[in-house]
């Protein structure tokens, strides 16, 4: 199913690269302009799981994640869209009608808030149990994980990845290492698995945004073995998974100063914003690493805007403040 603004642009981003690059060029995947509210990452997964269920004669998506879940948001506007009802199971307390939040409530979906606790011990249960109650209203609902995160998702970045190497050989890239913001791991799953396909040379890493390395090796793994189950096509040897974690710093959602600091800065010289929750924690994390000489076989790095603007406004006083000094971070 067509849904997404493709392909997106790979801007070069030279003052970046000045600042940051460490002698390797810059550039930048820009599919936060895979639209407008349905910008990101997670409108590629959502091609191939929307298509599965109008195939398949679902009508009522239920999803999951946080208050302000980029992936929830594009669920809610892809239902729209579609005209097909749509459920939020989402982790915290009282939604505050800003940013994501606040487009799941003009999309119409419903939304529904689970104590943190409660969410993270049965969250399994709670989308069955919500699955069940559509069913009884005469719907046929289908059960979404977080962040459209599975072997059927997964195709949205072996797609993507297919479509980087065309932007590669374009612009004479030769030589690069790829890096994706990964916090459920399926962008970094259909890339992993998609670099493998088209481009086994090149290397994708991911930046934690949560959770840990092993975490993210048991999800990619789980998400592409599902996958290649499904569709022999997608058999691929000698996958190699990376991941870092050094850079999750307080924990999801939440961001230190550093980061923030490092939005406004790429901001100012690029215009390009990246937010806190993901690409601004992931990107901060990737010049940081460059600055202490990693990633030394490539002359090139790539960084997959995952999209994720709407998550800034939660995080708009500390954002307000990096502005008042963004040079900071410029060498």
């Amino acid at each position: 199913m067509s849904l997404a603004q493709l392909p997106t642009p790979l801007e070069f981003l030279p003052r970046a690269s000045t600042a940051w690059g460490c002698g390797k060029r810059l550039w930048i995947k820009r599919d936060d302009l895979t639209g407008s509210t349905l910008t990101g990452n997670k409108v590629r997964k959502l091609e191939f799981i929307a298509g599965f269920a109008e195939t398949h004669g679902f009508n009522t998506l239920i999803t999951c994640g946080g208050l302000q879940s980029n992936h929830a948001r594009a669920t809610a506007n892809v239902c729209a869209k579609l005209g097909w009802h749509c459920e939020l199971v989402l982790r915290g307390r009282d939604p505050v009608g800003e940013g994501n939040t606040l487009l799941d409530q003009l999309f119409g979906a419903q939304v529904t808030a689970v104590e943190p606790r409660r969410y993270t011990e049965h969250l399994d249960s709670l989308l069955e149990q919500r699955a069940e109650h559509h069913r009884s209203q005469g719907r046929h609902p289908l059960i979404i994980p977080t962040g459209g995160s599975n072997g059927l998702g997964i195709w949205g970045y072996v797609s993507g990845a297919e479509e980087l190497v065309a932007d590669m050989a374009a612009a004479d890239i030769t030589n690069a290492t790829i890096v994706t913001a990964t916090g459920s791991g399926g962008t970094q799953a259909g890339l992993t698995l998609g670099m493998a396909l088209f481009q086994p040379d090149c290397s994708v890493w991911g930046f934690a945004v949560c959770d840990d390395e092993q975490y993210f090796t048991d999800k990619v793994s789980a998400d592409i073995c599902e996958a290649q189950g499904m569709w022999s096509a997608l058999a691929c040897e000698n996958i190699q998974i990376n991941t870092n974690d050094a850079h999750v710093g307080p924990g999801y959602g939440r961001a230190t100063e550093p980061v923030y600091e490092r939005i406004a800065a790429l901001a100012s010289l690029e215009g390009i914003i990246l937010d806190p929750v993901y690409t601004g924690k992931a990107f901060h994390g990737l010049c940081e690493e460059l600055a202490q000489g990693a990633f030394p076989e490539a002359t090139d790095i790539i960084f997959v805007h995952t999209g994720g603007i709407y998550g800034i406004f939660p995080h708009g006083q500390q954002l307000a403040a990096a502005a008042s000094h963004p040079a900071s971070w410029v060498n």
